[in-house]
């Protein structure tokens, strides 16, 4: 099948000794860290210009099935153990973390659907009851928007909000505010990776004051209805041999000190309560440093450090380098690992983000996902796009089936990391 940017990726099902199927559709992602797990693609250029996912498809319908077929379809982990075992390898490279991960993902829907439960209530064992507080684009960048400027991700945080229904308003208000301002300046250039609009600005701080601009024009207090949240993405902005971050945009060159008081500096000059990636993977003093200087006020969210791998995500909350940590299935792909990387984390007092990726799919695993492990928050791109929306309209839907069982912290979730 394709994914939201016309790639091709997997959709395995899963069909059980009574005839029931169900299927699992597996995401791509184009700003991808370097300690992921594996996306096996062909790599030959008579196919989908190298991207074809044969290989992954095959191993599928071969290795994987000659090793499931005739398992206990309740025994999610004995699986997705199974298949990690099988493919061998440390990231899953051999058989393609897409392609384990599409079975994983069968297997837990067919699952719900045998018990005739939601996926949230099989996901959760009934106790995922706290809807998300979602982190929303307004403006794409970095890899998402073919580099026009640095940074990848600039979002809103409805902080202000009361229940779930009300952050989709005030996203709603703004997004269209900014959409309005930037048609007014000439600068509407249609939409990025992720559904936020396109960038056309001479520096990345540019788009800080915009969404103060809209957050304003939407008839709201920047820093209290809604905030601000950054994802740098700064793996992509350092350069390993030099030890310096490069702004393209602005053609600037940063030490990682430099870089890491930048990071600081914007936090305290502009309403932001949460920033993703600020220094790069590799840059351990880093995350240190800002962790420490801002930590205490500032959610700061590893992504590439972390991977959802549980013994990164270990070492992460041993150092002390961050106090949030972004969750992605296919960054590590299986829904057992997942599920243990959302434990640790929260074990540990720090609040995992369930996220998409930008290459989605019309799937809303990851809704139930966000719901069934009172994660907090979800991150799935922009307020456009259908891929953004269904995750978005399916929490809706979860909170209808909760009913008066449904739960929302919004902004009070930061209580427990900010001191």
């Amino acid at each position: 099948m394709f994914d939201s940017r016309g790639m091709p990726t997997i959709e395995t099902e899963v069909t059980l000794a009574n005839g029931i199927i169900a299927r699992g559709l597996v995401p791509s992602g184009a700003s991808t860290g370097q300690f992921e797990a594996l996306e096996l693609r062909d790599e030959n250029s008579d196919f989908y210009r190298g991207k074809s996912v044969f290989k992954a498809i095959n191993n599928v319908k071969g290795e994987i099935a000659n090793a499931l077929i005739g398992m206990n379809v309740f025994e999610q982990r004995m699986i997705d153990e199974t298949m990690i075992k099988l493919d061998g390898t440390l990231n899953k490279s051999r058989l393609g973390a897409n392609a384990i991960l599409s079975v994983s993902m069968a297997v837990a829907n067919v699952v719900a659907k045998v018990k005739n439960q939601h996926l949230f209530e099989y996901l959760g064992k009934g106790k995922g009851t706290l809807l998300p507080l979602p982190e929303i684009q307004i403006i794409g960048g970095g890899a998402h928007a073919n580099w026009r400027i640095d940074v990848q991700d600039f979002l809103i945080i409805a902080t202000g909000a009361s229940n779930y229904a009300e952050t989709l308003e005030i996203t709603y208000n703004i997004f269209h505010a900014a959409g309005e301002i930037l048609k007014k300046r000439n600068k509407y250039f249609g939409l990025a990776d992720e559904g936020g609009y396109w960038p056309e600005f001479e520096s990345n701080e540019e788009i800080i004051e915009l969404l103060i601009a809209s957050i304003k024009k939407a008839g709201y207090t920047p820093g209290h209805e809604a905030s601000i949240s950054l994802d740098i993405a700064a793996s992509d902005l350092f350069d390993e041999a030099s030890q310096t971050y490069l702004f393209k945009l602005e053609n600037r060159t940063f030490t990682r000190q430099e870089f890491a008081d930048l990071m600081i500096e914007w936090c305290e000059k502009y309403p932001i309560i949460s920033i993703e990636d600020p220094v790069a993977d590799v840059d351990i003093e880093g995350w240190k440093y800002i962790n420490k200087t801002i930590g205490h006020r500032v959610q700061i969210i590893g992504d590439d450090l972390f991977t959802t791998n549980s013994k990164r995500i270990k070492k992460g909350i041993e150092q002390k380098l961050a106090n949030s940590v972004l969750i992605k299935l296919n960054q590590i792909g299986t829904v057992t690992e997942t599920l243990e990387a959302i434990k640790l984390t929260q074990e540990a007092g720090w609040l995992p983000v369930i996220s998409a990726r930008s290459g989605e799919t019309e799937d809303a695993f990851i809704s139930h996902l966000a719901v069934a492990t009172n994660a907090g928050q979800l991150k799935v791109g922009s307020f456009s796009r259908s891929e953004r929306m269904v995750k978005w309209n399916e929490c809706l839907r979860i909170e209808r089936v909760l009913s008066e069982k449904a739960k929302f912290k919004g902004a009070k979730l930061y209580e427990k990391i900010f001191k």
